[in-house]
């Protein structure tokens, strides 16, 4: 049990406590291995490293709360994942977060906290995230409109933005389906409705081709991102709730996501969802239904790999992607942590290789499979991100890759739309993996929506006669 003595504010439990009470792991565990910040992609920019902040809930020293290192924390899992004792070093960084804004001391990166706060309000108006507007609105706040220019035009004009927000809300009467076998829930993700509408129409015709059948659930909100958990726990738990209870109502057993922070977020409510009566109380509240937890959580990856599997996939192919050498990049989330997603190989997946083989590529060995690529920190801390980023790109690169494939938005949008801003004297085509699917499968380029990829592939592709010239 946690034995800490208190030596912070007045009144105010220890933080030791407060992690216990908040997610159950107890920081007396750690004996300072420094695996956590020796894995963690942002140490060098921390003020303090992991291990010293885990030190600091130790000896109760309330300063850490006034640290950066809390709000640059990109949740990218690393730390979680290689923790010898199995604590979610990850989760204790959320913890901080919340305590501070509870003590109400000032984040030592406001922008960070402006960001998330700003993206918690957009999801209760809109119950999605209208990108577009978001951002505008974000820009505006920080005084700084004209900021990413160049990333905006490109991504405009691949008119990848939804101009008109859409409204959502958890409807309180679904209706079951008539017939729900073989069918599967399907959650695009906020940015299936905007910035990544082309992954989502290729997700969406790649599970057509398979024989996949996907239902949409009616009025699905946002999972709540990396903003809830580090703005407002039950909140965190309640959004991604809420959209399973809806799936739970329609009949079906399993959602899959093609988004890799939807995924995540979907999964920790899978996971410890069930334990949360306060979330699950407010789910109940707003939908009229007690939310049983009959709804398993899976990445759209898994989904073809497990459900559809290599096999049926290979005999769909028409035009293989021989000669084709690819980096399958996967990014923190879709296998990490392991506690969590049950990977068997969360620091060195294979699923997204085998995919990508039975489609005809060669996959390359690399370091980088796994590693983060700044996620949401794109927006707040543009620099870190990029440094990040090109370190990805670089080391595909060098390990033969010719392009480079994802299965997340948000990491398609840091290696796509970004690329252009790391100065590289080279170029290197950011592939969704259902994009080179529909080619395989005798698709035309316009239904693998090839045209809204900002690092043009259109030459490689071509070269590799999977494209007409």
């Amino acid at each position: 049990m946690d034995t800490a003595v208190s030596l912070g504010a007045a009144g105010a439990e220890p933080l030791s406590r407060t992690v216990l009470d908040d997610i159950g792991h107890n920081v007396f565990k750690c004996y300072q291995c420094v695996k956590c910040t020796s894995g963690c992609p942002l140490s060098d920019r921390f003020d303090l490293r992991p291990n010293q902040i885990m030190r600091g809930v130790q000896l109760n020293e309330p300063s850490i709360l006034e640290s950066r290192a809390i709000w640059l924390c990109a949740n990218c899992q690393t730390c979680t994942t290689r923790c010898p004792q199995g604590i979610d070093v990850a989760g204790v960084m959320d913890v901080l977060r919340l305590e501070a804004q509870r003590r109400g001391m000032p984040a030592r990166v406001p922008e960070v906290q402006q960001f998330n706060k700003l993206f918690m309000h957009f999801v209760r108006w809109f119950g999605r995230i209208p990108e577009l507007l978001f951002i505008l609105a974000y820009k505006v706040i920080r005084r700084d409109p004209f900021g990413d220019m160049g990333m905006g035009m490109r991504m405009l004009k691949k008119n990848k933005f939804r101009w008109i927000p859409q409204f959502a809300r958890t409807p309180k009467q679904v209706d079951r389906l008539a017939d729900p076998t073989g069918k599967i829930a399907y959650f695009p993700g906020c940015a299936g409705e905007s910035t990544a509408r082309d992954y989502d129409a290729t997700v969406r015709t790649t599970a057509a081709t398979l024989g996949l059948e996907l239902v949409e659930p009616p009025g699905w909100v946002c999972c709540g991102s990396s903003c809830a958990h580090a703005t407002d726990k039950l909140e965190s738990s309640a959004l991604p709730l809420r959209t399973m209870a809806t799936i739970e109502r329609l009949g079906l057993d399993t959602v899959t996501s093609p988004c890799s922070n939807c995924y995540s977020r979907l999964k920790m409510a899978e996971r410890f969802g069930g334990d949360d009566a306060a979330a699950l109380a407010l789910v109940e509240r707003d939908t009229g239904h007690q939310y049983r937890g009959t709804v398993g959580v899976q990445h759209f990856v898994d989904t073809l790999i497990e459900r559809v599997t290599p096999e049926t996939i290979r005999a769909h192919v028409e035009k293989p992607l021989t000669g084709l050498k690819v980096a399958c990049y996967y990014g923190c989330l879709i296998t990490r942590p392991a506690q969590v997603t049950g990977a068997e190989n969360p620091e060195y997946p294979m699923q997204m290789d085998r995919l990508l083989q039975a489609l005809g590529a060669t996959t390359v060995d690399w370091s980088f499979k796994t590693d983060c690529c700044g996620g949401p920190l794109s927006v707040t801390q543009t620099e870190l991100s990029l440094n990040l980023t090109k370190k990805i790109i670089a080391n595909a690169r060098d390990c033969g890759a010719e392009a480079i494939v994802t299965m997340c938005p948000m990491c398609h949008m840091n290696l796509d739309a970004r690329q252009a801003d790391l100065h590289l004297d080279f170029g290197v085509p950011i592939l969704h993996s259902t994009q080179l699917a529909l080619l395989a499968f005798g698709k035309d380029a316009a239904t693998a929506q090839i045209d809204k990829n900002i690092v043009d592939p259109r030459p490689l592709l071509t070269g590799k006669k999977l494209l007409q010239s």
